[in-house]
This record gives C-alpha cells, structure tokens and sequence, in this order.
C-alpha cells in the first residue's frame, strides 16, 4: 500500500555520499606511510649530495685544471697505459674466475647439507670482515718464494708473489664475495622441481643447468660480477703487498695515483682517478643495460 502523500513530504532527505576512487585512497595512504617525508627526502639528497656527489665534482674540477689536453697526456703516458692495461687485464680474468668458483661455492651453499657448512658461509665473508692490508701481507707471505707455499713452486721457476699472478690471486680472494652473496639468495629461491622435471622430460645434467638454471642466474651473475670488476679496478690494499710494484710490469692504477700525489701532481693523479671514474660508469651502465634486456626477454627472475 502506498504511504500518504504527507508521509514522503515529512521523510528527511538523503544526501548523496561522494564516491572516492581507489587511486585517490591509494594516494592518501602513501602520503602518511612515512612520516616528515619531504624533511626526510631532503635529508637523504643533502647527504649523498655531500658524501657522494660533493667529492666527485671536486675531482672532476682538479682534473680539469690541466684542460683537456693535460688530461690526454697524463692517461697516455707509458707508464699509466701500462698500468691501465694490467689492471684491465687481471681484474677480467679475477672476475671470470670468481663467476665460475663463486656459482660453485654458492651452489655448494644452498643445495648441500654437510658438516662444517655454517663455517663455510662464514668465511665467504672473511674478505669484507679483515682489513686488505691484512689479506695482502697473508697472501704475500704465503705465496712468496720462501713461504709456505711458494716454496714448491719456486723449483719449478714459477713465481706467484710480486708478479701480476699474485694480483690476480689477491683480487680472486677479496672479490670472491661478491659473487657468491649475488647468487646464493637466487639459488635459494629456484625450486628443485625446476631441476626435476627437465630431468623426467629427458634433459641431462648439463641441458638442465644450460636451459633451467644459468637463465634464472643471468642477472644475478651480472651483478656479482660488475661490482666485483669495479671493485677489482680499484683495489689497492690487498694488491700492494704481492704485487711487486715494478713500474711497467706490476704496477696498478692505485698506485699510479699514489705515486703522482707523493709528487705533488694533484691534476695527473685526478686525472689518472677521473679515467677509472669513468671505467666504473661504463662497467654500471653496461650491466644495467644487459639486466634490462633480460628481463624484457623473460630470461631472468
């Protein structure tokens, strides 16, 4: 039965709720996710813009002091291009040897269960925990003619310590880290089934790591393996040690720097420092580059 008329004249109105989009509650939630957020930002820029930036403008403008063509003579003489030359070489070769051992050792990490492998694990990080000073005087006295082990290699005439082999080694050991801790989580979360089911569809060992396994490490190797060679190029503490340091023979970029600030050439040793600057960016923007592509190709996690 239908209400009076004086009924729905009396009823109170009803006023329309405004509807609120779900992009609009996500954008008030952001906003007081953190708060004092542009005080924080501000902060956050202020200090990489001091302990970051700051110092690199610095050696950009100490190195253009000399122009340009100061800046061409200083990397072209024979004895930086020698040490550019060799520290390319061995930081190469350390990081191709690292992605082989570092995967193993990582691969050992995650899918082996043995006595001991807590303490595996731990020293992985021994070269980040000891100082490089202290990596390159054990190294040096282990593998010098008269130590402990260079002594059998001595009678074969090879000679590890003070030769660009034993930077190699040094860089193998304090970059070893690097690897493994990019790889390691990687491994952890790449299924065994994975593994198991190209086993039962007929793949064998080696098909399987090709097709299953390298394709999920790509990126993570990538990375391990792009820190590692910058921080290869400009290791200095543990190298300084076993090198030699025989000028066109084992003498690295560091030390090319060294020298030049002990003769007062602060320009030739920006100069020498804004080159492997420049190494770094290239190496970075390489990896960042070959990671996009990965993953735009469904190769990588």
């Amino acid at each position: 039965m239908a209400s009076p008329p004086h009924a729905r004249d009396n009823a109170p109105p009803t006023t329309a709720k405004p509807r609120v989009d779900a992009k609009t509650l996500l954008n008030n939630k952001k906003r007081h996710i953190m708060p004092f957020f542009n005080l924080s930002l501000g902060i956050s820029v202020l200090a990489l813009s001091l302990l970051v930036l700051l110092p690199f403008v610095a050696m950009v403008l100490t190195a253009a002091d000399g122009g340009l063509a100061g800046f061409w003579q200083t990397i072209t003489e024979p004895r930086v291009q020698a040490a550019i030359g060799l520290t390319l070489k061995v930081s190469l070769l350390a990081t191709l040897t690292n992605l082989v051992f570092g995967t193993l050792v990582a691969w050992v990490l995650v899918r082996y269960n043995f006595v001991g492998k807590s303490l595996l694990n731990a020293l992985v990080d021994l070269p980040f925990a000891l100082p490089t000073a202290v990596m390159g005087i054990s190294l040096a006295t282990l593998y010098a003619p008269n130590g402990l082990l260079g002594r059998w290699f001595a009678p074969f005439g090879i000679k590890i310590a003070f030769t660009p082999i034993g930077i190699w080694l040094a860089l193998v050991v304090v970059s070893l880290p690097f690897v493994v801790r990019a790889v390691q989580p990687v491994l952890a979360e790449l299924s065994v089934e994975y593994e198991e089911a190209a086993a039962v569809l007929g793949a064998n060992r080696l098909t399987t790591v090709r097709r299953v396994v390298l394709p999920e490490l790509y990126p993570a190797l990538l990375m391990g393996a792009g820190m590692m060679f910058a921080r290869a190029t400009g290791e200095y503490g543990s190298v300084i040690f076993i090198a030699g340091n025989l000028p066109m023979k084992s003498e690295i970029l560091p030390l090319i720097i060294i020298g030049k600030l002990e003769s007062f050439d602060v320009t030739g040793a920006a100069a020498v420092a804004l080159f492997m600057l420049l190494i770094s960016f290239v190496i970075l923007f390489t990896i960042n580059a070959a990671q996009w592509w990965l993953t735009r190709r469904g190769g990588g996690v």
